[in-house]
């Protein structure tokens, strides 16, 4: 279990859609390993109980913050057209914190460490983690995506499997001011992440793949790794 870091210069991003089952857990795992980030949820107008779910961990203006350990500031910002990439966009665009972290509503943040990722990313359009992922409570064998999910860190990574260069954001770290400058594209349908990355390395730009960083990835019907579109 890593420790509780000092690393309030932080934006998550999180993107929503009826996502009741895990986006608590997934908040929750995000402020026991981060000190009162900023949570910025990006909602894609769902009908379920998700967003009363997130509103639970909204910090209370008026409690002293030495007792509120399991609050910190969170917005929910509603998406109209949504789009991966758009979403993301968005959420950078009312982000307040140097630093962005992007993760998906149905991962578990199971190890990171801020300060180290603020050090690497100096050197780095994009950093991200590795993923296990989880079907119905098992843990799967990292076949045919999954499979880049190695345990050694990799700079600039290629996969054969798709013939191209391989990024993931369902667990991954950014400065600010890269994506202010360098947002996604927000036509595309899916894999928003692999266009991202292939576009910076033709610009002779560096990434990492950095297995400090850790998630449980969970099943679910609509998850685009698990349907591997686009």
């Amino acid at each position: 279990m890593s420790s509780q870091l000092k690393s309030e210069n932080l934006s998550v991003i999180i993107r929503n859609k009826n996502e009741e089952r895990w986006i608590g857990h997934a908040i929750q795992s995000v402020i026991d390993l981060v000190d009162r980030p900023e949570i910025i949820v990006i909602d894609n107008n769902s009908t379920d109980n998700s967003l009363n779910i997130v509103k639970n961990f909204m910090q209370d203006p008026l409690l002293n913050k030495k007792n509120s350990r399991n609050y910190t500031k969170v917005k929910i910002i509603n998406i109209k057209d949504y789009t991966p990439g758009k979403s993301i966009n968005l959420g950078v665009k009312n982000s307040k914190k140097d630093y962005i972290l992007i993760m998906s509503a149905h991962c578990v943040l199971k190890k990171i460490n801020i300060d180290s990722l603020k050090k690497k990313i100096k050197k780095y359009c994009g950093i991200f983690g590795n993923q296990n992922p989880i079907w119905n409570g098992k843990k799967i064998t990292k076949r045919y995506i999954w499979s880049h999910f190695i345990e050694k860190e990799k700079e600039n990574m290629f996969s054969n499997l798709e013939n191209r260069y391989f990024f993931h954001n369902a667990i991954s770290f950014f400065s600010r001011k890269t994506l202010k400058k360098k947002p996604f594209d927000e036509f595309i349908q899916g894999k928003e992440d692999r266009y991202w990355i292939n576009q910076r390395v033709k610009e002779r730009e560096k990434f990492l793949y950095d297995p400090s960083i850790l998630v449980d990835h969970h099943y679910t019907v609509d998850g685009n790794t698990w349907k591997g579109i686009g």
